[in-house]
């Protein structure tokens, strides 16, 4: 698919970033050009060192933020398609910088928007969060306001040959800042801090979010929010599976926290649709159109009142299960 393309991507250097460059690096050897679009010089730098121009000759480092539409007009030269990832994503930082966040995952999304249009990309993949859904939290309501922006580009396209989705996930197992990393490096003090016995949330590792992107650049219509079938965890699990033998402080849930995850609320239902390894959101609740996107696809409608949550999912990954994830994916030397 991505064989003589341009592709950009942008917040390239985070952990998704990285992630996906080296798929695409090594699954597409005959891209035309690879575009790794962030603000961040060093980890550029670094990154360089992993996958440098002289041995990839179609990857580009572009310094550029997404708060600035002309710089992003200049990235966008003969891009085809854009996969977007770059966010400010701590919920606690987003309380306390509202400002800070909406100008980055809001107007940054805008200013994307905008900028492929102008500069005829051809698709167009956003990264959301599980937080989005019926959001509580700053963080949260900063990425349902994207995604809302990238569905509803659909409808200013005009005649331009594009199309904009969203792919919607969970927690990314290891992922910087989340819990796992965490309790790793906190296991050797003999406490793993619990902030509620009760909490999940939903778990992908990162291989299997960037298929996800890759399918979703490929089979999109436009205008869908896509969720993965993906497996729940209980922290108390993660906390069994990284420090048996440590002590479990129960220190309480922090601002902005949900107990439970969701993906898909209630009120989605009704323009939810299954296709098989994914459920896509669509962006019209209209039965008509509903339908005809089941024509297509071969999908089919989810029940009324269906709603994919992590507390109530029915597949949850078991310590063992969770022991194995961790070595193959976090850290092959783990042993608890």
């Amino acid at each position: 698919m991505l064989n003589d393309k341009a592709i950009l991507i942008t917040g390239g250097t985070g952990s998704f970033g990285r992630g996906f460059v080296g798929e695409v690096l090594s699954r597409y050897p005959d891209i035309k050009r690879l575009v790794v679009f962030s603000r961040d010089e060093l980890k550029q730098f670094e990154m360089a060192q992993t996958w440098s121009e002289a041995d990839y000759p179609g990857l580009r480092y572009f310094i550029g933020d997404v708060r600035d539409e002309r710089r992003l007009e200049r990235a966008l030269e003969g891009i085809d398609y854009v996969v977007h990832a770059a966010a400010l994503k701590q919920v606690v930082t987003a309380e306390y910088n509202p400002f800070e966040f909406i100008q980055t995952n809001v107007l940054g999304a805008e200013n994307l928007i905008n900028a492929c249009l102008t500069m005829g990309v051809r698709r167009v993949v956003a990264l959301s969060t599980d937080k989005a859904a019926a959001p509580i939290n700053l963080y949260g309501a900063t990425k349902l306001c994207s995604d809302k922006l990238f569905v509803a580009a659909n409808n200013i396209r005009g005649r331009r040959d594009v199309c904009f989705s969203v792919v919607r996930y969970g927690n990314v197992m290891g992922s910087r800042g989340s819990v796992i990393p965490f309790f790793i490096k906190r296991r050797e003090t003999g406490s793993l801090p619990i902030t509620d016995p009760g909490m999940t949330r939903f778990n992908i590792v990162l291989k299997e979010g960037i298929r996800m992107v890759l399918w979703a650049l490929e089979h999109a219509h436009g205008g869908e929010v896509f969720v993965p079938k993906i497996p729940s965890y209980r922290i108390t699990d993660v906390a069994r599976a990284i420090g048996p033998e440590c002590e479990y402080p129960v220190v309480g849930i922090r601002p902005g926290e949900k107990l439970h995850e969701e993906m898909i609320t209630v009120s989605d239902s009704y323009n939810t649709v299954d296709l098989g390894q994914y459920y896509a959101i669509l962006s019209t609740s209209s039965p008509a159109s509903v339908d005809e996107y089941c024509r297509k696809t071969g999908a089919c409608r989810v029940p009324e009142g269906f709603a994919y949550n992590s507390g109530t999912n029915p597949d949850f990954l078991t310590v063992d299960q969770l022991r194995e994830l961790i070595r193959q994916h976090v850290e092959p030397t783990f042993v608890a």
